[in-house]
């Protein structure tokens, strides 16, 4: 749990004791850095922790040139430099293995190096920059323009390209295209993004979850939509209910939602929600519920399609052994999503 007050005063102490416990992003200039940063001290206002270089990365702050802080407490290799490097020169880059020949370096290895130094493979890091690229605008809820200018660019064409690959079209170019808006939503167990119309929700997710962009970009070819920053009544709706869902207050959710998916997954999500608060059910319990109890694993194949975490209960669903199973967004969020609620029942 982040504790912001704490973490400031070791920032401001510049406290080796620290290093690795936390990231600072700084709103003011679009850095994170590590607690030791000589750099002069931003206001606490203007100070966002994480625990993980890849939160702040996904949060649109790009590594301090002054702390380095994914070159500390210990020297990182050559290779782990040129990498870093490489992404900052290109961050909309979605890196092949030509790329990595290209630079006379071997993808295992990058892999293998950032995963022990960093917590995350390389392709990981790279991702989440050119995500927290488009991100920053949902976040902000900016013009084009001056996203433009604060997504730390030299000219505008890398932002266009990094927020086109992830949205489906540069800001600019949409045409008569169906419009969808996208929000930055702050909760208990971190950001979500939620991308909706006028009419109903699309989809909501963990700005964090493995496959987001994947996700995305299916959302938009399926709608031959473009995607960009804003808010709509679905995303006011389910801003709301979920607060009341994290305060305790809220079991059913009632934001009106778009379903994109087979009849088969449809089903399924049909099925995930009418799960009792409080209560799970085996991936096994829920296929023979649909009449198919052999299908259990396509059953739990639709269960991580599911585009609407939390709104349909994909968290109640666990092994038959009683084990957790998989979740999108992690495990440590599913079991507190069941704590959760079985203190609310």
């Amino acid at each position: 749990m982040i504790k912001a007050e704490e973490y400031y005063q070791a920032l401001l102490d510049k406290n080796p004791e620290y290093e690795g416990i936390f990231y600072v992003g700084v709103k003011t200039t679009g850095v994170f850095c590590r607690p030791t940063c000589p750099a002069r001290k931003p206001k606490l206002e203007n100070c966002e922790f994480f625990e993980t270089a890849q939160e702040a990365l996904l949060a649109s702050f790009r590594p301090c040139k002054r702390c380095r802080p994914l070159s500390h407490p210990h020297q990182v290799s050559e290779l782990v430099v040129t990498l870093v490097n490489a992404v900052e020169a290109n961050p909309e880059k979605r890196w092949k293995e030509r790329d990595f020949q290209e630079l006379s370096v071997d993808a295992s290895t990058a892999r293998r190096q950032f995963k022990k130094r960093f917590g995350m493979t390389f392709v990981e890091y790279a991702r989440a920059r050119r995500m927290g690229i488009a991100m920053k605008q949902i976040r902000g809820g900016d013009s084009v323009i001056e996203a433009q200018l604060d997504a730390g660019h030299e000219s505008s064409s890398g932002f266009r390209d990094a927020f086109s690959r992830i949205m489906g079209a540069a800001p600019t170019r949409l045409g008569h295209r169906k419009i969808l808006k996208a929000s930055w939503l702050d909760t208990r167990l971190g950001p979500m993004i939620a991308i909706g119309d006028e009419e109903a929700l699309y989809l909501l997710e963990f700005v964090d979850r493995r496959g987001l962009e994947r996700e995305v970009e299916r959302l938009r070819r399926r709608t031959r939509s473009a995607i960009l920053p804003g808010i709509t009544q679905p995303i006011r709706s389910i801003e709301n209910e979920l607060n009341q869902y994290f305060e305790g207050h809220l079991k059913e959710f009632e934001t009106p939602l778009h379903l994109l998916g087979s009849p088969f997954q449809k089903r399924v999500w049909e099925e995930l929600q009418k799960i009792p608060f409080g209560e799970t059910r085996s991936y096994a319990e829920l296929a023979a519920t649909i009449g198919k109890p052999s299908a259990f694993r396509a059953v739990a194949n639709a269960n991580g399609a599911n585009q609407f975490a939390i709104v349909i209960p994909c968290h109640r669903v666990i092994n038959s052994n009683g084990e957790l199973g998989g979740y999108g967004g992690g495990l440590p969020r599913k079991k507190w999503l069941l704590d959760h609620e079985s203190k609310g029942t």
